[in-house]
């Protein structure tokens, strides 16, 4: 029995929790909502007669409706030591009730709260991908301790520590998979919706969703160093820093309140002496001006859409690290791009396998990759793999190998020796001979040849090429489709940049470009085109990220590039890169439409004050009205 009594005691606070919860997110928009009871209350009680208990009604409004925003109004003029629009409202409110438009400045009231209530809704729907990919990470892991298993928090993991993540579970931190296969679902870290068969070796992200099969995973990183966690520390500086739009807004926001307020003093004197107008319709007209010349609009055209906009990109796997960044983007004249790891795979495949007529191509690249086997290089260890997916045999061992450096490896299999390497190690003439010079011809397509030799004669040769993604040829069409030049940094020869070139469809290459040379290439592209971006993977792509006007990485790419990009891509996919400047372009004629639209209305309607045909409850609709469109307008981003 007390069992149960203490289940419901625990749900009870669950249940109040919850609610107290949703009263704190939804504070302003409640308030607003009572406020617009109350109003509409005060008006039936103001039409019966009661015109005491209509003042109540309205009274209650003002503090209900105008507490949130007048906190923030006062505690930000004593923090910045200047008055702002919250300010204003709040004289403009208290002037038309001191008039007797109770119901007028209520409505103010109550529709300058409903648009704070939608700023802080865009606020709030920004900062939940943030609370959303918060709850993705579990707070404990099955760690494997020799023969027992143990649930530990993921703080107390460390580096080399083993975990077993079974199906159905999220990955609680960066790893290597050491043991099983499976399909995880990493759209919380890549944007990317289909699952990825992730097998030995392969590298599993936290916040990722292992779908069906046990895996036993060694850790890499600590839990405050994953992927996961980097990805929740750019999105929150990427709100938290303010695009050179909005920092304009705010400078001027300032200087125009202590103009409005200016020429509402005299509007409350002047007129009367000047125009010949009674007391009560140069207040009532100062009272209006106060009302529709507040930049409320204006101030509301920039953030809620910078905000927006983050949130959209974030979404999807691009993350900014600031809206200055994103603002940036759509100014793009010129785009660099690194080649390897970046256009390319950054890993060498083999592409062809050329032997002696009489011979047979598998017998040789048996040998071949028997003997690669011994080597750690990468072109040795793409030929090795590529042995192992296409023959069925097992390699030899070679009675002795040597390794040459600079050349490439002698071995001796049978009582016979082969040789393994470039072209001066088997050999010039030979090779110049060998199938009609074809290797002459792979050179120039950009391939890396390794020359195979038995004995004295040259038996054979394999050509491989780091390949462009299959994603980069049309990434790069439709970033020239935008107008965008493009140019490829690579530190291979002149080959080998004409060939990737030509595959890649970038306009230009430079090729032999030496990491310190990158940052020198990237100020002359600036020289050139103005705004330019540099988008690199490696710790030498670093310098040349930080001279960009907007540097961006891939996800796989090094801490250092990570750290100094502008923008990262979670999946690499460049694509994502013209998505990113749509997304700039769509957010900069949002701002503009805001701006000119809120300008606007409070050009029209400070006019129409001056000339005596506009009444405070239409000032009021037609300004509020405008800053609610403009932020409704802004969270069209958001899509």
């Amino acid at each position: 029995m007390s069992a149960l009594v203490q289940f419901l005691e625990n749900r009870k606070a669950t249940t109040q929790g919850n609610i107290l919860e949703k009263i704190k997110v939804n504070g302003e928009l409640i308030a607003a909502i009572t406020c617009g009871v109350l109003i509409f209350l005060g008006w039936l009680t103001d039409k019966s007669g009661a015109a005491t208990s209509s003042v109540i009604l309205y009274l209650l409004a003002f503090v209900i409706g105008g507490f949130a925003k007048a906190k923030e109004g006062i505690e930000d003029t004593i923090e910045n030591k200047e008055l702002n629009v919250e300010m204003l409202m709040i004289m403009a409110a208290i002037g038309s009730a001191i008039i007797g438009y109770w119901t007028e400045g209520a409505i103010l009231i109550f529709i300058f709260a409903v648009s704070g209530a939608l700023e802080t809704y865009t606020m709030n729907k920004s900062h939940k991908e943030i609370s959303s990919l918060m709850e993705l990470q579990p707070e404990e892991a099955l760690r494997i301790t020799g023969d027992s298993e143990e649930r530990v928090h993921v703080s107390e993991l460390v580096v080399g520590d083993l975990i077993l993540i079974k199906p159905g579970e999220r990955v609680p931190s960066d790893g290597e998979i050491i043991k099983g296969i499976s399909t995880l679902d990493e759209a919380a870290i890549t944007g990317e919706s289909i699952p990825v068969s992730k097998g030995l070796k392969d590298e599993v992200f936290a916040g990722t969703v292992n779908l069906n099969g046990s895996i036993t995973v060694r850790i890499t990183k600590p839990s405050h160093e994953t992927l996961f966690q980097k990805i929740i520390e750019l999105v929150q500086s990427a709100q938290s820093e303010k695009s050179p739009s909005q920092l304009f807004i705010e400078r001027f926001e300032g200087k125009y309140v202590k103009i409005v307020l200016a020429v509402v003093a005299l509007m409350m004197f002047l007129p009367h002496f000047v125009l010949g107008w009674s007391w009560t319709e140069t207040f009532y007209r100062a009272m209006i001006l106060l009302v529709v010349a507040s930049p409320c609009a204006l101030v509301a055209s920039i953030m809620p859409a910078t905000l927006s906009a983050i949130s959209n990109g974030a979404r999807h796997g691009i993350l900014f690290k600031g809206g200055v960044h994103l603002e940036q983007l759509s100014d793009l004249q010129a785009i660099a791009f690194d080649k390897t790891g970046t256009l390319t795979t950054g890993k060498p495949e083999v592409t062809d396998v050329l032997v002696q007529d009489e011979l047979s191509s598998d017998e040789v690249l048996l040998v071949a990759a028997s003997i690669e086997r011994h080597s750690n290089h990468p072109l040795a260890n793409a030929i090795v793999k590529y042995a192992q997916e296409k023959l069925a045999e097992k390699f030899i061992d070679p009675e002795s190998i040597e390794d040459v450096p600079g050349w490439g490896v002698k071995a001796s299999i049978n009582q016979v020796e082969w040789k393994i390497g470039k072209s001066s190690f088997v050999g010039e003439e030979a090779v110049r001979q060998f199938k009609n010079n074809k290797s002459n011809e792979l050179a120039r397509e950009g391939k890396t040849v390794v020359f195979i030799q038995r004995g004295e004669n040259l038996v054979g040769m394999i050509a491989l090429k780091d390949l462009v993604r299959a994603e980069s040829m049309n990434a790069i069409d439709q970033l020239k489709k935008q107008g965008l030049y493009t140019i490829m940094l690579t530190g291979d020869n002149t080959q080998t940049a004409q060939a990737i070139a030509s595959e890649s469809h970038v306009q230009e290459y430079i090729a032999e470009c030496l990491p310190e040379n990158k940052v020198d290439y990237i100020k002359q592209l600036k020289e050139k085109y103005g705004n330019v971006a540099m988008v690199g993977d490696g710790i030498n792509d670093a310098p040349a990220l930080a001279t960009a006007n907007v540097g961006i990485s891939v996800g796989d790419g090094t801490d250092v590039a990570l750290e100094t990009a502008d923008m990262i891509l979670m999946k690499n996919d460049l694509s994502r890169i013209s998505d990113a400047v749509n997304l700039s372009k769509r957010m900069n004629r949002i701002i503009k439409q805001n701006i000119v639209f809120s300008i606007g209305v409070i050009i029209l309607l400070i006019l129409s004050n001056f000339l005596q045909v506009l009444d405070l409850p239409y000032g009021v609709i037609g300004h509020e009205g405008s800053t609610i469109l403009v932020i409704l307008n802004s969270l069209r981003l958001l899509k």
